[in-house]
């Protein structure tokens, strides 16, 4: 894995421009590793072609080419890229504008314009003049963004130590299947301990949390062209029919017809992009 040992080290000029908002593109091979860091600034990030994942210290994200984050300043957080990424993010002083932007993490569905005008800033000099074209398309990409925000694919985490163990391990293996009684056993504590931690952490029981990793591991697999057979496989089904029961439940859509949906998608994007 390729990781990028001082992930602010090259921003500088980004975090201190003049400008109140200024755009940034970057290309990243699969498998490509920021590890935790944080920003002055606030920070869209998305990538236009490629899958990323994101996490911070509540939460892990998975962003496919229609998702976005908006990342508030000083909030800790690593990405990685699952496949060949073209990241395109802006940064922003946010105490520079009157707009209401939140101070979480929110999620972004992005939308076709707000893609198009942020393939746009990409071009943008940092530099640029007041009350200019490329001042004039960021403002309408922040308000843009703005009616765009929604839950995405993100993944509450555990801050016990215990429950992130847990929570760690699943992420980095889906197709664990161990019963949280086995998990009990491991980290030191009693089922009733970590069913009472998984409620009031993360929202739901560990078996709504372990389906949830699966179904982001499993969107993650279809969309870089993993065979439906081998996710099941990979995330512990004892068969592909029981995989898409749990997916088509959960997603409302069969694996097929997800990455159906998903391929066209892309392949309208694609066309836009040229």
């Amino acid at each position: 894995m390729n990781t990028d040992h001082s992930p602010n080290a090259h921003l500088d000029k980004w975090e201190n421009a003049k400008n109140p908002v200024v755009s940034m593109s970057k290309e990243y091979p699969a498998g490509h590793h920021i590890p935790p860091h944080q920003h002055q600034r606030g920070q869209l990030i998305y990538a236009s072609a490629g899958t990323m994942r994101l996490k911070t210290c509540d939460e892990y994200w998975l962003l496919p080419p229609f998702r976005g984050v908006w990342m508030p300043p000083d909030v800790e957080h690593e990405m990685s890229a699952s496949t060949s990424v073209s990241l395109r993010t802006l940064y922003v002083n946010v105490e520079s504008f009157i707009l209401n932007l939140p101070n979480y993490p929110v999620g972004i569905g992005v939308t076709p314009l707000l893609r198009e005008l942020l393939i746009r800033a990409s071009y943008f000099p940092i530099n640029y003049q007041p009350d200019s074209f490329e001042e004039r398309l960021l403002r309408l990409t922040l308000e843009e963004m703005r009616h765009a925000f929604e839950a995405g694919l993100k993944l509450p985490m555990g801050r016990d130590k215990r429950l992130k163990k847990i929570c760690d391990t699943l992420l980095e293996n889906p197709g664990d299947v161990r019963s949280l009684a086995d998990w009990a056993n491991e980290v030191g504590a009693t089922t009733r301990t970590l069913t009472r931690l998984f409620r009031s952490e993360t929202g739901v029981s560990f078996s709504q949390w372990r389906e949830q990793v699966r179904i982001i591991s499993a969107i993650s697999g279809l969309s870089t062209g993993e065979r439906v057979s081998q996710v099941a496989e990979n995330l512990g089904y004892a068969s592909q029919g029981a995989f898409t029961v749990m997916f088509k439940r959960v997603t409302g859509k069969s694996p097929r017809e997800y990455l159906n949906d998903l391929s066209r998608s892309q392949i309208k994007l694609s066309c836009t992009e040229e």
